[in-house]
């Protein structure tokens, strides 16, 4: 199976957000194209599952038992829908993913056939919080989201993380999250 850095979706889009849109300051600065000292944010490529992917997702819930082969199908599934912005920071010193975050687009009827954003899966390596890293990543979808025309994009989050979103201009709404699980 050959693991490769072709990117998800074009980097150029990461590359062109507007970072003065946005509303979050960051102390000391940083931004998409300025992460950190060896750090890179970018799209997320084939080879990121040797670069510690899944022991990353796995700080977040279950992850499974996923082999190179089940990894490149998702992956293809997903850039040719298009629709899936996973978006990772990599310590290139360390040639590791230390931060990832994924906006989903969802194409709708409602709202003249508008798009919604869904952000999911954001985590940041247990050793590398306190770095601004989350909030670099949740700005940057937010601003990627408004890029792609979105009407709104939501998440859905632990009571516990409901503060950090806050900052971000998220509020709670009225309505009720429910869920079906079929498994773990």
């Amino acid at each position: 199976m050959m693991l490769d850095e072709s990117p998800l979706f074009d980097p150029s889009l990461l590359q062109e957000l507007d970072w003065n849109s946005n509303t979050v300051s960051f102390s000391p600065p940083i931004s998409p194209s300025s992460p950190g000292d060896d750090l890179v944010l970018r799209p997320l490529c084939t080879e990121d599952f040797n670069r510690g992917f899944f022991g990353l997702l796995s700080q977040l819930t279950k992850t499974g038992e996923v082999t190179p082969e089940q990894f490149v199908s998702k992956f293809k599934h997903m850039k040719t829908t298009g629709d899936y912005y996973v978006v990772v920071v990599e310590d290139t010193n360390l040639g590791q993913v230390i931060a990832t975050a994924t906006l989903i687009i969802e194409h709708k009827f409602i709202h003249s056939c508008a798009k919604r954003g869904r952000v999911e899966e954001v985590v940041v390596s247990e050793v590398c919080r306190g770095k601004q890293l989350g909030k670099l990543l949740m700005s940057t979808l937010i601003i990627l989201s408004k890029k792609l025309n979105c009407y709104k994009v939501t998440l859905e989050c632990a009571p516990k993380n409901v503060a950090f979103y806050q900052k971000f201009d998220y509020t709670t709404s009225d309505d009720s999250y429910m869920q079906l699980r079929f498994f773990d």
